[in-house]
């Protein structure tokens, strides 16, 4: 069991360095996360951006560049088109995005032409460590898809399966989350729930177990289910929370961050390679676990 983003380094140092493409690379704190990645020997990073300013910051924060490749455009709409070429043409294994709006990159990221597109819903997911749950656990969408269809969540479990699958967590519980643990016609996120349940049940969502529907206190208390009679083996013990929407998703992910004081890590899924996308107000720690995430999900 992967208790925490500590034996995610472990497993990371033990599958073998992979190498980091780093869009608009000159900011202070996702270098500071590259480093800290380099330290721990699982990446060898592509620097894309202002040399200049990228070989500023590494100095003040002791990032020895000599050994990296650093590839000078001040443009940072072009940088962020050649870190993503460097991916799709297969020179690096994992893109990172720095100085950059999410906009620009994703952009990148879907062009037909350098992108990584390859026909999976592009989703995102949250790895949480938080003390109060006895494991690692997934939080989907809360950043890209907004309100996602039947078919568009069970995709969208499809990707969350095949991170958890790279972290060695062979048959991850997904437990579908909504506003309560029945199913009502006037609640969609229930009946997405039932019918999500019942695909995995006929082998059409493969490698995991989901139930629902469960309210959030259900699905990672079993006290609370056991409380309200609800027999499971995903309740109280679920590794992935499918949130009905990108509100939802969002609402908990800033949760965990500012108020229960989480660890957490954040990638983008269903692309040709992992894309560590994550937010300004990410602190470095959340940026490094982000950059191991995507050095597992390459090497799995």
């Amino acid at each position: 069991m992967i208790k925490s983003f500590a034996d995610l380094i472990t497993l990371a140092q033990e599958r073998g360095k992979k190498k980091l493409s780093v869009a608009v690379a000159e900011d202070i704190q996702v270098l500071e996360a590259v480093k800290a990645a380099v330290d721990l020997n699982i990446v060898q990073p592509i620097l894309v951006g202002d040399k200049l300013k990228i070989e500023e910051i590494g100095k003040e924060i002791g990032l020895d560049l000599s050994k990296v490749e650093i590839i000078d455009e001040k443009d940072g709409t072009l940088a962020a088109r050649k870190a993503t070429e460097l991916v799709s043409s297969k020179k690096a294994d994992v893109l990172m995005k720095g100085l950059i709006d999410t906009s620009i990159i994703m952009k990148h990221v879907l062009d037909k032409e350098i992108g990584l597109r390859c026909g999976k819903i592009i989703s995102h997911v949250a790895v949480f460590d938080v003390k109060t749950y006895h494991k690692i656990f997934f939080v989907t969408d809360a950043a890209m898809n907004i309100s996602p269809d039947l078919n568009q969540k069970k995709e969208i479990i499809e990707n969350s399966v095949e991170l958890a699958h790279s972290l060695g967590i062979d048959i991850p519980k997904v437990a579908v989350i909504a506003a309560k643990e029945k199913v009502s016609t006037k609640m969609e996120a229930t009946v997405h729930a039932k019918e999500l349940a019942d695909m995995n049940k006929e082998n059409q969502i493969k490698g995991c177990i989901v139930e629902g529907p469960f309210a959030l206190d259900n699905a990672i208390s079993k006290e609370a289910a056991e409380h309200k009679g609800i027999q499971s083996d995903v309740a109280g013990d679920a590794d992935i929370l499918l949130m009905p929407d990108i509100e939802a998703g969002n609402v908990l992910y800033k949760s965990l961050t500012f108020l229960a004081g989480s660890k957490s890590a954040g990638i983008i899924l269903g692309a040709k390679a992992p894309i560590v996308l994550t937010s300004r107000a990410d602190n470095q720690e959340a940026k490094l676990h982000s950059i191991v995430l995507g050095v597992l999900l390459t090497s799995k």
